[in-house]
């Protein structure tokens, strides 16, 4: 299968200092070897009708299905996702395998 993304869009509750979530999340990760990337981003258009909310996007690479389960299912993850997950309004997740249509210029 290749490459399995972790892809999060969330909208964070009123009062939640987003930054200390982003130093939690990257804290997490840099303990976690089976995370190969960990990218985040804010959404710069504002436009409410298309983004439903939603205002930031957490992604996670994994090398496969199998490394993304050992994540998921890790104690350090599921203490983690708990304060996540009480900071926020709304999440939508989704986890994939990842289908490269255009490969980034080589460097």
């Amino acid at each position: 299968m290749g490459e399995v993304k972790h892809l999060c869009l969330v909208r964070f509750k009123e009062g939640v200092v987003v930054e200390d979530v982003l130093k939690g999340m990257a804290d997490l990760v840099a303990e976690m070897d089976m995370v190969k990337s960990f990218e985040w981003g804010q959404d710069v258009l504002n436009q409410e009708m298309l983004t439903q909310g939603f205002t930031h996007v957490f992604s996670l690479t994994f090398a496969s299905a199998d490394d993304l389960a050992a994540y998921m299912g890790h104690e350090k993850h599921a203490a983690f996702a708990a304060t996540f997950m009480a900071a926020l309004e709304k999440v939508v997740v989704i986890d994939f395998p990842v289908v490269i249509a255009k490969p980034p210029p080589p460097a």
